[in-house]
């Protein structure tokens, strides 16, 4: 007798982030800036207060009210993950039956492609134009031909920066027969005029995705919510596992989102070094052919170049990190200092081809 791995994992490789040591880190999307001390110190009593010997709380309550009076929201419709990947996770294996179509678009976040076929729900692709945006009537269209069952994208978009108009968003919620996630981890960047997160009881077909990993700072603590009306809220909690967020990740969260008002000025900072970022490439592209950055409502600036890999290559020789991704990169914004440098570098790359 002798086993074998089935075909949808045998071949499959585990992700490799970039491990190495950098000076500057600009390719996660990370917030490039840590607690300051008063902050230290708030986390410190968070851990202290933790009961080691027991079980972290299953309904993550403290965490839930502190993340819904952060946003203005009803804790009731607010659930938690480890990471949003969970929950990507949970909602596609839990709310998906065998043989439901899962649409997505394309290019996007990756792993909801991928977590489709670990569900083995098959996947329809919507492709963006060449501006990289969402024609809703278009996606609309194919998501009703191809009878999908879910839809679900990132808004803003990671990794393109750009981002679909509420009205837009409302419009695609009331045509279709099909639940609609936006994964909304880069709004805090964007405004929320654009957001759908105080809206979720007026749709029985909407989930909104937020993570801690962005705007507020703390990938650490791999804390994804999704917030949806009280019977999606509830099946949620019914499928995800009792125990899925640590007692530290919950006390830390729950203190720092009581801290409103330096998260918002932090993300104010962000907002305007990713400003600067873009406007110091839109000059490089003033000045080169073939080197293309896109607007962006998030924390990062895309760009469009057939000399990636070689750019990409020399960076890292030099001690900074960004994300190739073929004919593009994508580069977070980091401190003005690490601006200044990677775009210093990028000058001189150029200047040298």
């Amino acid at each position: 007798m002798s086993y074998e791995l089935n075909d949808k994992i045998k071949n499959l490789v585990p992700y490799e982030p970039n491990c190495g040591t950098y000076n500057i880190r600009l390719d996660a999307n990370e917030c490039t800036l840590d607690y300051d001390g008063e902050l230290i110190q708030i986390v410190n009593s968070a851990i202290e207060s933790v009961e080691f010997n027991r079980y972290p709380d299953p309904v993550c309550l403290k965490l839930r009210k502190s993340f819904a009076e952060y946003y203005g929201i009803d804790y009731k419709n607010v659930t938690v993950g480890n990471g949003s990947d969970e929950l990507i996770f949970i909602l596609q294996s839990a709310f998906m039956k065998k043989g439901d179509k899962l649409l997505v678009c394309a290019p996007d976040f990756s792993m909801y492609e991928f977590y489709s076929s670990i569900t083995e729900n098959p996947c329809v692709k919507y492709y963006k134009d060449e501006t990289l945006n969402i024609d809703v009537d278009a996606l609309i269209q194919k998501a009703n031909d191809e009878n999908v069952s879910m839809i679900l994208f990132s808004n803003p978009c990671n990794p393109t920066g750009q981002g679909m108009t509420k009205n837009d968003a409302v419009k695609l919620l009331n045509s279709v027969n099909a639940l609609v996630i936006l994964d909304e981890a880069y709004m805090d960047f964007w405004n929320d005029e654009n957001s759908l997160i105080k809206d979720v009881n007026s749709y029985d077909n909407l989930v909104v995705f937020r993570t801690a990993s962005k705007a507020i700072g703390s990938a650490a603590l791999r804390l994804g919510f999704a917030i949806a009306n009280e019977t999606i809220s509830r099946a949620i909690s019914a499928v995800k596992s009792p125990y899925n967020v640590n007692s530290i990740s919950q006390e830390i969260g729950a203190k720092l989102y009581e801290n409103k008002k330096f998260l918002i000025n932090r993300t104010k900072s962000i907002v305007e070094n990713t400003k600067m970022l873009y406007n110091e490439l839109l000059k490089i592209s003033a000045e080169t052919d073939d080197f293309k950055p896109y607007p962006t409502k998030t924390n990062f600036v895309f760009v469009k170049t057939s000399f990636g890999k070689e750019l990409w290559e020399y960076l890292k020789s030099q001690s900074i990190i960004i994300r190739y991704m073929g004919d593009y990169l994508r580069i977070t914004a980091g401190t003005t200092e690490e601006i200044s440098t990677v775009v210093g570098a990028i000058r001189k790359f150029i200047s040298e081809r």
